[in-house]
């Protein structure tokens, strides 16, 4: 149970442990996350794509051609900040090349969303079939399917994890290295690499959900 639990959750501590490791404000820092996000978009041409801080988590959205900063990264000079701001421009970048991955990965979010929801009734409906069927057979399958949709959507955060490491390293990176000192470029590299395993952080707490059916279940 302690290595499930440090398995799930180790990834989202580490997230967070490594962006308030960096998040220290730093006066001397030319901009804000903000004003480097507004500035790089801007230099590729990608005037159109709108930048929104917000009270929730930093994405870029595609399908609104929007990329939104939490306020802290927004408004903060921080290496956290400016590489997070960078890291979501990555994503910019990506969709300005239409890049596949990044275009398959809408894609999978939208099914995604379809199979929870649907894994979800699935499972809810399973004690009414079983009390009409006495099927254990039809209960079993239906049990299965659930259960396997609800795990899907873990695959396929864990799938997205090259469009992050893309966006990271491929695309930050090399942004930040004009703009940052020798001495700050470590410190970006860990925020880019937390940054990239936002997705799989989050796909490993989607498995809580199976292990809460699998509770409820128990009849």
């Amino acid at each position: 149970a302690g290595l499930l639990i440090a398995l799930i959750f180790g990834p989202q501590f580490w997230i967070k442990w490594v962006m308030e490791k960096h998040a220290k404000e730093q006066p001397e820092f030319p901009g804000t996350g903000g004003e480097l996000a507004r500035h790089l978009l801007d230099r590729a041409g990608l005037a159109d794509v709108k930048l929104e801080r917000i009270d929730g988590g930093d994405h870029y959205s595609p399908a609104e051609k929007i990329v939104r900063l939490s306020a802290r990264n927004f408004d903060g000079k921080s290496v956290t900040a400016v590489a997070v701001a960078a890291h979501e421009v990555g994503h910019a970048l990506q969709h300005q090349d239409n890049y596949a991955p990044l275009m398959l990965r809408q894609k999978l979010a939208g099914i995604c969303i379809i199979l929870e929801r649907t894994g979800g009734v699935l499972l809810m409906a399973t004690p009414v079939i079983f009390s009409v069927t006495h099927s254990p057979v039809v209960l079993l399958a239906e049990l299965v399917l659930g259960l396997g949709i609800l795990a899907s959507t873990v695959v396929i955060h864990i799938f997205t994890l090259p469009t992050e490491f893309d966006a990271s390293f491929k695309r930050a990176l090399p942004i930040l290295e004009h703009y940052l000192k020798p001495e700050d470029m470590p410190a970006a590299r860990s925020v880019l690499k937390a940054a990239a395993f936002t997705y799989v952080a989050s796909a490993l707490v989607s498995l809580l959900d199976i292990a809460r059916w699998f509770r409820i279940l128990r009849f």
